[in-house]
């Protein structure tokens, strides 16, 4: 695991000391991701730059150094992840042609195969997850690629006459062009999301490389301000179609039985390190069958690691144990307490360097530290959810969409223009609390509107849905683009595609990559195989939700090694107790970054309705941490990164 950084500089004539200037702060700002070692190349001729930090995992010697040249000196390599399978690679790469070996990495292995295939045929081949740069010295091109399910992040885009790239965007705004100016519509989606969505970043000009896409950047074709769109090796949309046409037809037995013969593959192959490995392991179904299959692995007993919180209404930290114990694993847990929120709330904003707002942050940076005392690999269950339909959300999405109830939009839109929301808000009820009448009103119209199921489940995600937000709320990615939404499949199946492909990458993955990364510590994830994901997408949704029960397939594999009864108990997932925070602990920092003159200082935010609820939310009116929590992420990524 490791971080990765450079550009292309199309002012020319440099010296080769001028590029490796520039490289320098690149790197060093991404030294957290990569602690034990760093490298660079540069390429005069071409300004091209190009910096790496390591972090060893697999063939700990000089021999995995990077960037790592080819045998003939064509290609030089970046390469942040992991490939699994590369054992598998390596032994067809020397069935088809003898290779001197100069080390064991896997870099080496990837590099090989580019030789010897090509970068396309190359990506097809891989189980892992990885951020590639990969430069041609003979054709002055470079190649950036991203993992199908986008485990590893990758930003890259013009500043000026300046083309760069990198694993974070403080890799980015280290170099001397940078000049990031605010993106007003990923603000706007990331204020209904609480993350921004791909391909848009923060920034003006710099974007996300999609999962499961290559870009080519051919030096003397480059246009200033014009990016060559990227193009998928794996599309997902694609592969999802394809299942839903041909899905599978055997028995709900059948089906558990081939889930754990993958699960168990996928966990085995992400066991494969040089350094301690642990597992994170919250008690919930997909990391306890996680830890389950790899203690039965293991011929060691495995070190797993859970965070529990002091308010017993919040903390499932006791169930964590009883899984440990029964499978018998090494258990470590840690209790976080206000003196550990305050430590870290300060850390956030340049842990996350564009707005994030998952309110599960916090507990995973802080399990993220007490892991890396111990282990430098960790397994994580995230996906689990996604591929098996563990959220509830989903059958109320479903029903809510199926009764197909509604006005239209031909009605629905001249009422919103008319309907006096702010008064009917300031109508009271019981108590004297304001009974918010014109946001129940409008949540109602705006449900009316409902295309799909799939703009039904984009209402149910809006962490904002009051009638006068504090911005004029967007949707871009995929909620803004409906071609990008499957065209086969139930409306099940079709909702938790949906979140594969947007909440997963976009929210998910980025949480558990930069809590981890801050601390040097690599995260996998075995759900994510991508034939194990495709497995999944062909499965009826009658094996994933039986009444009120999710994930059922997933559960017949997990109850041959646990007993079902450790798991009788309402879904919890990952979240603090933030209401109570921001009225105690956490108030006096949230006063001041919602101070009305600094919210409205540069236009961007309205400060009036955050008055509001925040006012609201601290008599205990209501509970409105996830607007709030959008907001005060918001103002402090400005403060952090001076916008």
């Amino acid at each position: 695991m490791c971080g990765i950084a450079g550009f292309i500089d199309l002012k020319g004539a440099f010296e080769e000391a001028v590029l490796r200037r520039a490289i320098e702060p690149m790197m060093a700002a991404l030294e957290h991701r990569g602690p034990d070692d760093g490298g660079l190349f540069v390429d005069r001729e071409a300004g091209f730059g190009l910096g790496f930090r390591r972090l060893s995992i697999i063939d700990l010697s000089i021999k995995g150094h990077q960037p790592m040249r080819s045998f003939d000196d064509r290609y030089v390599i970046a390469f942040n992840g992991e490939i699994y399978n590369f054992h598998e690679i390596r032994t067809a790469l020397e069935v088809e042609k003898k290779i001197k070996w100069n080390g064991t990495s896997d870099t080496e292995v990837l590099l090989a195969s580019i030789c010897r295939h090509g970068i396309q045929e190359t990506l097809e081949k891989l189980d892992g997850m990885f951020a590639i740069a990969l430069w041609d010295s003979w054709e002055k091109t470079l190649y950036l690629a991203r993992d199908r399910m986008g485990e590893k992040p990758l930003y890259y885009g013009f500043q000026g006459k300046t083309l760069l790239f990198g694993s974070e965007l403080k890799a980015l705004s280290a170099h001397p062009d940078w000049n990031g100016r605010l993106n007003e519509k990923a603000l706007a989606s990331y204020m209904r999301f609480s993350y921004v969505p791909a391909p848009e970043s923060i920034y003006r000009g710099i974007y996300k490389l999609q999962p499961g896409h290559i870009v080519t950047l051919r030096q003397g074709a480059l246009v200033l301000r014009r990016l060559p769109k990227s193009k998928a090796y794996w599309d997902a949309r694609r592969v999802f179609d394809a299942v839903q046409e041909n899905p599978f037809d055997g028995s709900q037995e059948e089906a558990s039985s081939l889930l754990e013969q993958l699960l168990a593959g996928s966990v085995e192959r992400r066991l494969i390190a040089d350094v301690p490995l642990g597992i994170f392991l919250s008690g919930g179904i997909d990391s306890s069958a996680i830890a389950a299959l790899a203690q039965k692995t293991s011929a060691k007993k495995l070190l797993t690691f859970t965070i529990g919180f002091s308010d017993p209404k919040y903390n499932e930290a006791n169930f964590a144990r009883s899984v440990a114990e029964h499978i018998g694993t090494d258990h470590t847990d840690l209790i976080i307490d206000t003196n550990s929120v305050m430590k870290c709330i300060e850390r956030v904003p340049l842990c996350y360097d564009e707005p994030f707002a998952d309110v599960s942050q916090l507990p995973t940076i802080l399990l993220s530290e007490l892991t890396r005392e111990h282990v430098t690999v960790v397994l994580s269950g995230d996906g689990g959810d996604e591929l098996f339909g563990g959220y509830p959300r989903y059958q109320s999405a479903v029903r809510q969409w199926q009764k197909k109830e509604g006005m239209g939009k031909l009605l629905v839109e001249p009422l919103n223009s008319m309907m006096p929301y702010d008064i009917l808000n300031d109508i009271k009820g019981l108590g004297g609390r304001s009974a918010r009448l014109g946001d129940k009103l409008f949540r109602r119209l705006n449900d009316a509107t409902a295309n799909a199921v799939e703009d039904v489940q984009m209402r149910y995600l809006s962490r904002w849905r009051t009638a006068q937000p504090p911005i004029n709320l967007a949707a871009v990615g995929f909620y803004g683009n409906s071609a990008e939404w499957a065209k086969k499949g139930d409306d099940f199946n079709r909702l938790t595609f949906a979140d594969t492909v947007t909440y997963l990458p976009d929210d998910l993955l980025v949480k558990l990559d930069r809590a981890s990364m801050a601390v040097a510590l690599e995260a996998r994830t075995p759900f994510l195989n991508h034939d194990l994901v495709k497995f999944a997408w062909s499965l009826p949704s009658s094996f994933k939700i039986q009444g009120d029960i999710g994930k059922c397939v997933l559960r017949d594999v997990l109850y041959k090694y646990i007993p079902r009864g450790l798991f009788n108990r309402p879904k919890h997932g990952f979240e603090p107790p933030l209401a109570d925070w921001l009225r105690g602990p956490l108030r006096d920092w949230a006063e001041d970054l919602l101070e009305p003159d600094k919210i409205s200082s540069d236009g961007w935010l309205d400060p009036e309705p955050v008055q509001a609820i925040w006012d609201e939310h601290l008599k205990g009116h209501r509970n409105w941490q996830f607007e709030l929590w959008n907001v005060l992420m918001f103002q402090a990524w400005r403060s952090e990164w001076n916008i």
